[in-house]
């Protein structure tokens, strides 16, 4: 089980600037995933489009260079 403070110290320390409401939002949206959610390392788009239309649900992150 994910720790929500720990996690909301994390986004803290890594979004100095945000609102505490938007910090507190996001925490208890990453503690709230459930577990039919899994992490999925495909680089092929046409696989995914293909599973869009067979009815799987993506929720997508991008890591912003630095």
């Amino acid at each position: 089980m994910v720790d929500r403070e720990k996690v909301l110290a994390v986004l803290r320390r890594r979004f100095p600037g945000a609102p505490v409401t938007q910090t507190a939002a996001a925490a208890n949206a990453i503690v709230g995933l459930d577990d039919e959610w899994q992490e999925v390392d495909c680089t092929d788009l046409r696989d995914l489009v293909e599973r869009l239309r067979n009815g799987h649900e993506f929720r997508l992150l991008e890591r912003v260079p630095r």
